[in-house]
């Protein structure tokens, strides 16, 4: 009787693709197979010295980086960052952890890490949005790499205002020491994999590792969702 009612609701009002916003067909969830196949993946899971780890050379020091997509306006992964990060769409961030998990896991580069961590919302914007949008793209990651999440360590001091128009320089500033750690001990000669959502000039990026880095014996790699092109 469920899977009738089940039936009648998704003609009248069927699911959507997240990131084309075409209809869904009964076995896809979320995302349609079309766009599985057509989001622009950058592989770089597979090029130890890629875009991603580029953007941070001479500015910190990463033992490896990846992202899962390219970034670009009016695309479909622009599409997948807003509704994770404006509309609510939680489970986008666990959906994209565990696909760039799964490739992950089949390459060395990342086959040690301990622990993964997050890169920390302010807690006044975690209030108003009501989830990290990073957060389930780390447990998914942490998940698949045999690691610990940990979102509890890392924390940030300072509010600041949304940064997409501002040029490396100004984000830099604007986020100098602006991240702290609850626990150092609990990090010594740890290998960190930082998380985030979308790495531009990685000012970020780069002020967590620099605070995560005080800690004796840690390495840092990163992941984010995309890069932007």
């Amino acid at each position: 009787m469920i899977n009738i009612l089940n039936n009648i609701l998704s003609v009248f009002f069927p699911e959507v693709c997240l990131a084309c916003k075409h209809a869904l067909i009964s076995n896809e969830k979320h995302i349609c197979t079309t766009c599985r196949h057509e989001l622009p993946q950058t592989e770089y899971h597979a090029i130890k010295n890629n875009s991603t780890a580029k953007v941070l050379y001479g500015r910190v020091r990463v033992e490896n980086a990846t992202s899962l997509f390219f970034f670009q306006k009016d695309s479909r992964v622009q599409q997948l960052m807003h509704l994770l990060k404006y509309k609510g769409h939680e489970e986008i961030s666990f959906l994209l952890g565990k696909w760039l998990g799964a490739q992950l896991k089949e390459v060395p580069y990342f086959d040690e890490i301990d622990i993964v961590i997050p890169v920390p919302l302010h807690p006044r914007r975690q209030r108003k949005r009501g989830y990290n949008q990073v957060t389930g793209f780390g447990k998914e990651l942490s998940s698949m790499l045999n690691s610990t999440f940990d979102d509890s360590i890392l924390y940030r001091t300072r509010f600041t205002k949304k940064m997409v128009f501002k040029k490396r320089l100004d984000r830099w500033q604007s986020l100098e020491n602006s991240f702290q750690l609850t626990d150092e001990s609990s990090l010594v000669g740890k290998h960190i994999l930082l998380v985030d959502d979308v790495i531009t000039t990685g000012a970020t990026l780069e002020s967590c590792a620099n605070a995560l880095l005080k800690v004796p014996g840690v390495k840092i790699s990163v992941a984010t969702m995309a890069i932007t092109v």
